[in-house]
């Protein structure tokens, strides 16, 4: 248990001295330069599409709550997201840690059963997740497919990512079409648990969700495709956002550059690290120096995702004092 414990503590130390390490090898005042060099309707454009590409993020999850029902204003959900990203983003993992508090927040403050919250949340992530490692496959065939990459192996990479997606999909189908076998699952798992008075409801709240999961197959297909559709046109938005960026700084890339900084970026933020502190920094000079591009071109590209990073992460922090006041 000790080392569970510290492993927050360990990942953290490990990002921040690999951050430390990539900020000492690079000119600063370069990096400075190099954004303030961009006009007015650049700044404009690209926070215009993150503001975009969150604003759809929520649509979806607002679509998949509908489906129960139990409407949830937008404003409210908009709030509850970025406060949730903001936990995920400083936990250490690949992107998650927020999640029991945003089922906390639609439960105590919307009155959305238990089960509806999970099943609202269950589904928003599997639709960012799958969507996520399908592009990113597609993305390494196609790398696969081109000539001169025998210097990375995207042959295993294609394979991890491809075992990755199979394993979502069977257990999106098991949740979907076997629910019965999942709570068999589940009660053995929890059994030992089950005088818990926390947990003793857990079997209900399980064949509620089982209730839930047929009626929105049996009646919301419509809504699951709007969602999916949402998916789509969210990850288009950050292929999008990238190409942008990396236009500010004047390089004209064939498609073959773009994605090996795409799934480079992409790879970063699956580490076990909390935000990809250092991983982002290490594979974008990584990128950079494979494709033979400029380092400061490199170095203003990292500086403007860092830029996001921070903003979202105020704007997070900002809605989770909010969320915290008025609970």
């Amino acid at each position: 248990m000790s080392w569970l414990k510290a492993l927050p503590l360990l990942l953290w130390l490990a990002a921040l001295s690999l951050v430390g390490w990539v900020l000492s090898q690079l000119p600063l005042t370069a990096i400075v330069q190099s954004i303030t060099k961009l006009s007015l309707g650049q700044w404009l454009a690209w926070i215009a599409l993150n503001l975009g590409i969150i604003l759809l993020a929520t649509e979806r999850w607002r679509v998949l709550i509908d489906m129960l029902n139990v409407p949830v204003r937008f404003g409210e959900l908009l709030m509850i997201r970025q406060a949730g990203q903001t936990v995920s983003f400083i936990t250490p993992g690949p992107q998650f840690g927020g999640e029991p508090l945003q089922i906390y927040w639609l439960c105590k403050r919307n009155r959305l059963p238990i089960h509806g919250a999970l099943l609202a949340l269950g589904l928003d992530r599997f639709y960012e997740l799958w969507i996520n490692f399908t592009v990113l496959l597609l993305s390494v065939r196609l790398l696969l497919a081109s000539s001169g990459t025998a210097v990375v192996d995207w042959q295993n990479i294609s394979l991890a990512l491809l075992l990755i997606l199979l394993t979502l999909s069977l257990f999106g189908w098991l949740i979907l079409k076997q629910p019965g076998r999942v709570s068999g699952w589940l009660k053995r798992v929890t059994g030992y648990w089950q005088h818990h008075p926390r947990l003793q409801q857990i079997e209900t709240h399980w064949q509620r969700l089982g209730s839930d999961v047929k009626f929105v197959m049996a009646e919301q297909k419509p809504a699951l495709s709007r969602a999916f559709v949402l998916s789509i046109v969210g990850w288009t938005g950050l292929i999008v956002e990238l190409w942008l960026m990396l236009s500010f700084f004047d390089l004209e890339l064939d498609g073959y550059a773009f994605l090996v900084i795409l799934v480079a970026m992409r790879l970063a933020f699956l580490l076990p690290l909390p935000g990809g502190l250092g991983t982002l920094e290490a594979a974008m000079f990584w990128a950079f120096g494979y494709l033979s591009l400029s380092p400061a071109a490199a170095m203003g590209l990292i500086a403007l995702m860092r830029l996001r990073d921070a903003l979202v992460l105020v704007a997070g922090l900002w809605c989770l004092r909010v969320l915290h006041l008025q609970k």
